[in-house]
């Protein structure tokens, strides 16, 4: 198995992700890697780590996945690797919920994205986006 992380999706990538899909909820898993630096491409001069730049970004996508019906879940700084082998280990998981992959793409294309993308570029080294979506899926009780 061979893992890239990346900043935006490949043609094919997007293909999929503009595609028709579950009327359903969906859970997109998050496996963040940062800049050591933050780096904005307007070249303007910040002392902000990556984390921190992409900390901008969370604080407001946090506000504004509820305007799309969605919600941040968890997130969570990486600790370690328990099993298996990856060259980089990420930095950070977070899972956010949408109704809908349209729901994600609304907000995806809204404005208030638009203007805040740019803390996420800036911060991010690379990612790995998982969509997840299940009928009968549910969180389990850990009791």
């Amino acid at each position: 198995m061979r893992v890239v992380n990346k900043v935006s999706a490949d043609e094919a990538q997007m293909a999929e992700l503009l595609a028709p899909g579950p009327e359903q909820p969906i859970y997109m898993v998050n496996l963040l890697k940062f800049k050591k630096k933050a780096v904005y491409e307007d070249e303007r001069e910040t002392n902000l780590t990556g984390a921190e730049a992409y900390g901008l970004y969370t604080d407001r996508v946090s506000q504004l996945l509820p305007k799309f019906g969605g919600a941040l879940l968890y997130s969570a700084n990486v600790t370690g690797l328990r099993l298996g082998e990856v060259e980089d280990l990420w930095d950070k998981v977070a899972i956010a919920m949408y109704p809908s992959r349209r729901a994600m793409l609304d907000m995806m294309r809204s404005d208030e994205m638009t203007e805040i993308r740019v803390h996420r570029a800036a911060g991010l080294e690379g990612q790995l986006n998982i969509e997840t979506s299940n009928p009968n899926g549910a969180w389990l009780d850990p009791r």
